[in-house]
């Protein structure tokens, strides 16, 4: 039999594993920032940073785990002006989850909280962020608006702007 007529197997499947979801722990915030690192596209803050948002914000956040190691989290804030939005900081997923769905599943964690309005900004090139928050919408049959918000010339050196992505009603 000639190579071209070997059958080719399809890849193992990715073992089955439970995935909890839950606010953060003080103790996961050096794991929230290894998981920002690795991303290789979010802004990264100081580890001090993940640690603390941890501790303040744990309401407004959730980490997605597998067999207890951190495999994604969105880190998010109630809005002062506006307690009834949820504004959405950072999502990312650790590089072996990606894929999955994972994103979308934590974001729904949270907006199953009752905020009435997600908010985020996202830059013009951030095709996977445009993907999670359209879907998002779409799932819940709810609206998204995309407004300019933050001009480049804002920001220090080479950042491009960011657009509000504004989504709801989501509890009519």
């Amino acid at each position: 039999m000639s190579s071209e007529q070997v059958r080719r197997r399809p890849p193992p499947r990715a073992p089955v594993v439970d995935i909890g979801f839950g606010p953060p722990r003080l103790e996961d915030g050096r794991h929230l920032w290894r998981v920002a690192r690795d991303s290789g596209t979010l802004d990264l803050n100081s580890p001090y940073s993940y640690v603390l948002w941890c501790r303040d914000f744990a309401a407004t956040s959730v980490v997605a785990r597998a067999e207890d190691e951190v495999c994604g989290f969105i880190t998010g804030f109630s809005r002062p002006e506006d307690p009834g939005t949820l504004f959405v900081w950072q999502v990312a997923v650790d590089a072996e989850w990606r894929g999955r769905g994972l994103a979308r599943r934590m974001l729904d964690h949270l907006a199953d909280g009752g905020p009435r309005f997600v908010e985020a900004t996202v830059t013009p090139d951030n095709t996977a962020s445009d993907r999670l928050f359209a879907s998002f919408a779409r799932a819940r049959g709810v609206a998204l608006r995309r407004t300019p918000l933050l001009n480049a010339d804002l920001f220090p050196g080479d950042h491009d702007p960011e657009v509000l992505y504004r989504i709801g009603p989501l509890n009519s």
